[in-house]
Formats: C-alpha cells, sequence, structure tokens
C-alpha cells in the first residue's frame, strides 16, 4: 500500500510510519491539514490515515475537505478522542473508519488492509443531484437554497433516489427501503408518497425530477429535474 500518515507529533509519525514500512507500505508523513491536503491531490495514495488533533485545520476539517474536493481515498481517522459524539463527527466528515491510541500497529495495519479492499469508490458525504441536496447526516433537504420540510418516509424514498440517479427502482425496491418487511407490498403506498414527494421537491420549483416508467417503477433524472 501507498499510505499518507498525517500526524503532527513527530515521535507518534515515526513510530507509526516506521512500523508500516516494515510491513512493506511506502508511507509519506504530512504534519498538518493543509500539507495533507495537497499531497492528497498530487499523490495515488491507496489509503490516508489521518490524526483527528492536528494544528490548525484539525482532522475532521481536513477530512471533510478531502471529500468536498474529490479526494475518495479511504481514510481512518486516528485519535484519542474515543467518545461516541467524536466518533460520529469522524464518519459524518466523510472517514472510513475510527482507531484511537494506545493502538496495536498489528490491528492498524489490518483495518488499512481492511479499507483498501474496499477501494475507493465515490460516497460523498452529502448526496447533490442537480440543484437537489441532501445531508445524511442531519437529514436535511435542499432545493437549491431552499430547505424542504419532508416526512421521515419521504426523505427515505428521497435518499434512495439520490443514491441512484438514472436508475429505474421498482415499487418492491422502494417499498423495501421505506418500511418493514411486514408492509403489505400490494398497497397504493408508494404512489401516494411519489406524490407527496412530487409536491414538495417539484411543482413549487417548476420541476420534473421524478419520473414514472410505465410497467417499471420510478427514477430520478440525472440531472434533477
Amino acid at each position: 500500500m501507498k499510505v499518507l500518515l498525517v500526524e503532527d507529533d513527530p515521535k507518534m509519525a515515526a513510530l507509526v510510519r516506521r512500523g508500516l514500512t516494515e510491513n512493506g507500505n511506502a508511507t509519506d508523513v504530512a504534519p498538518d491539514g493543509e500539507d495533507a491536503l495537497w499531497m492528497a491531490r498530487a499523490h495515488a495514495y491507496d489509503v490516508i490515515v489521518l490524526d483527528v488533533m492536528l494544528p490548525g485545520r484539525d482532522g475532521f476539517a481536513t477530512c471533510a475537505a478531502l471529500r468536498e474536493g474529490g479526494v475518495w481515498v479511504p481514510v481512518l481517522m486516528l485519535t484519542a478522542r474515543d467518545s461516541v459524539a467524536d466518533r460520529v463527527a469522524g464518519l459524518d466528515a466523510g472517514a472510513d473508519d475510527y482507531l484511537t491510541k494506545p493502538f496495536s500497529l498489528a490491528e492498524l495495519r489490518a483495518r488499512l488492509r481492511a479499507l483498501v479492499r474496499r477501494g475507493a469508490a465515490e460516497r460523498p458525504t452529502v448526496l447533490e443531484v442537480g440543484d437537489l441536496r441532501l445531508d445524511p447526516a442531519t437529514q436535511q433537504v435542499w432545493r437549491g437554497r431552499t430547505e424542504l420540510q419532508l416526512s421521515t418516509k419521504e426523505y427515505a424514498l428521497l435518499e434512495l433516489f439520490m443514491r441512484r440517479p438514472g436508475q429505474v427502482l421498482s415499487r418492491f425496491e422502494l417499498l423495501e427501503h421505506g418500511w418493514d418487511i411486514g408492509y403489505d407490498n400490494r398497497s397504493n403506498v408508494i404512489t401516494v408518497y411519489i406524490r407527496y414527494l412530487r409536491e414538495k421537491i417539484d411543482r413549487p420549483f417548476g420541476r420534473r425530477s421524478i419520473e414514472t416508467v410505465h410497467g417499471a417503477g420510478y427514477r430520478l433524472r440525472k440531472d434533477g429535474g
């Protein structure tokens, strides 16, 4: 693996770098978030190990900036802060895994191998389709600059559409995503909720983003309508 280690403590950086290079991993070190950003854009890393407590731009902000800049390399957050709130903040910023100090180098290497196996597929923290935006962390939705108020089921269906723009989703797939397994899939509930969604995300803005594909289901246009 080619690893970018972002760590401001020279002793910790040297220890982790040695533990990775001894195992055959080429490892570069960035002392802060600013260096990490340009290095991640300039070089093809397989994985990034990112400390949370950095000078200036902290690890959370650095991770969010990487994702906003289109860098989808898997990120493992490394920190002494082990509260649930900190772990949630890191994952919502776009991290893929979280390891607290002190840690075993063997476990770190194993976690990095697992991350690399998953690959660096695009996983934006905020979904965008045209001028529709959806934040899974806060469950907020916007059309342009206007925030939309959706019910839980409306939100669940829209999130599924926005994760698969341009794809036709059957009524069964939509039911399976938004309702529990005991729900009667012969119901017209999907028709009803598609109408609700259109009333909130399309009609007030003169858009037609959710299309009916007769005999197959529904799809969200790739341009967001």
